[in-house]
């Protein structure tokens, strides 16, 4: 019996690698079933498509800088107007984020969620700020905060920002957020944690 070897046969050097690969695999196919004396159907030895290139992927801007960055998430605790300034020069803050330090990430709304500064959030939120449930406890979403409780039990239990938890949110909606309140409360306190 022959033997069947595997090799790449030359090729135009226009032709790209993954051309001379399949056209080496057809070869090969076809000396193998020739030499064992079996007869493969021609689909199998028919061209295979070659895929389209990708699109190339377009070159990112530089990275906000982290002073621009603290900064706006340090107005989203309080200052409506140099929020709407920061954003209105450098649209991407909306979602930017600054580490405390020890992964204590917050976001302009995280710090206008714990402060109750429902204008600071509902503005950020329609410029397409990403809601989160700490954010929906201030602004009495129940039904928003009651869907991630009933998702995902431990809910009540995550920190916020700082540490600061879900029902203290809540509680800096004030009266909007009552409901919020009555329901978080009526929740069972978290297990005792085993050491």
């Amino acid at each position: 019996m022959p033997r069947l070897v595997w090799r790449r046969f030359p090729s135009p050097p226009t032709m790209s690698a993954h051309r001379r690969t399949i056209l080496s695999r057809r070869a090969f196919l076809a000396g193998a079933t020739t030499a064992l004396g079996v007869g493969l159907p021609m689909s199998l030895l028919a061209e295979s498509p070659v895929p389209a290139a990708s699109p190339p992927v377009p070159p990112r801007p530089a990275p906000i800088s982290a002073e621009l960055v603290k900064s706006f998430v340090i107005a989203g605790h309080s200052d409506l107007p140099k929020v709407k300034d920061l954003l209105g020069v450098t649209p991407g803050l909306i979602n930017a984020c600054w580490d405390w330090g020890g992964g204590d990430f917050e976001t302009a709304l995280g710090g206008a969620s714990h402060m109750g500064r429902r204008d600071i959030a509902e503005f950020l939120l329609a410029s397409n700020g990403r809601l989160d449930v700490f954010c929906a406890a201030m602004l009495g979403q129940l039904a928003i905060v009651q869907a991630a409780c009933a998702a995902f039990p431990n809910t009540p239990n995550v920190a916020g920002p700082h540490g600061i938890p879900l029902i203290a949110h809540a509680k800096k909606g004030g009266d909007a957020a009552t409901s919020v309140v009555a329901y978080l409360e009526s929740l069972p306190p978290p297990p005792d944690k085993v050491a």
